[in-house]
């Protein structure tokens, strides 16, 4: 049976050829719905205060860790990221015997940026989705479209020393600490496999950006993030990131801001269609169009 969902996968030494953590995520998603890479600072917040979320408001913290996030454009929350303490997550749709909520709440996605903001370690990450679950829970359409998708979420969490898989339905959840050759160009490797199905490209789907995370286990070495931002990751390059005290946000990788007039934030919602690619985004489908115009000629 071909993969529905995305892939996630990680390595944790002795099983990773050198003495890092490595993680990786095919985020397959609506073959036309473009991803952004945002970079937030660190910021303070005032006590009391709210966030708003792609659908709801939670209780905000008052301090958030910077947060590396690869983003459907429309939402609030992320398909995959890191923050500048190590920890790397990413979500996969699941369905379950329990039915999915028609209310709108935490997107899965929401649930990874939260806890990427808020959590020094992937043990706490687990704790800050699953407190979070349990008091907001998780629905809301999962996709930009009048025709709703909806679903459970499995969680992949690691910092540089340890992993763990969440799974949940509704508001019930189960953790599991992971435990165990692989280096990093194999990751990209199974990344891009078209003939698995992980690298995917049907019935309207497709992995829409890919991102793999090299943790050394040393806190003297830098965590190195790679990610393509663009769609296919066959056909795309991955490109790094590495937290610092003076990140600069690349606007090549942001997609246009649409304020109130957003569908997202209409009533009802997703009842038209606007153009969110970003730069980047435009250039690779050119470089690929003209690619396959070459191959045609000859």
């Amino acid at each position: 049976m071909p993969p529905s969902s995305c892939d996630c996968f990680v390595s944790l030494p002795p099983a990773s050829i050198s003495p890092f953590v490595i993680f990786g995520k095919n985020s397959d998603r609506p073959r036309d719905e473009v991803q952004e890479v945002v970079y937030y600072p660190a910021a303070s917040h005032p006590r009391g205060s709210k966030v708003t979320c792609t659908f709801i408001e939670v209780e905000q913290v008052t301090e958030t860790l910077a947060v590396l996030l690869s983003c459907p454009s429309w939402l609030w929350g992320a398909e995959m990221g890191a923050n500048e303490k190590g920890v790397c997550i990413g979500n996969e749709a699941v369905w379950t015997k329990e039915p999915v909520s028609d209310s709108e709440a935490l997107l899965g996605m929401d649930l990874v940026r939260l806890a990427l903001e808020r959590s020094p370690s992937a043990q706490q990450a687990v704790q800050v989705i699953t407190e979070l679950l349990e008091h907001y829970g998780q629905g809301g359409s999962c996709m930009e479209d009048a025709e709703s998708l909806k679903y459970h979420n499995t969680f992949m969490l690691c910092d540089r020393s340890e992993a763990y898989v969440l799974e949940t339905a509704g508001c019930y959840w189960v953790a599991e600490r992971i435990v165990g050759k692989m280096d990093v160009q194999s990751m990209m490797n199974i990344l891009r496999d078209k003939n698995s199905g992980i690298c995917m490209d049907s019935g309207g789907f497709r992995s829409t950006s890919s991102m793999v995370s090299v943790l050394p286990c040393s806190h003297h070495l830098p965590c190195i993030h790679l990610l393509t931002v663009t769609p296919d990751p066959s056909r795309s390059i991955y490109k790094p990131f590495v937290f610092s005290p003076h990140v600069a946000q690349v606007p090549w990788v942001l997609s246009p801001t649409f304020g109130g007039s957003d569908p997202v934030k209409q009533t009802p919602r997703f009842q038209t269609k606007v153009d969110r690619r970003h730069e980047l985004y435009k250039q690779h489908q050119k470089v690929l169009e003209e690619s396959e115009h070459n191959k045609v000629q000859k």
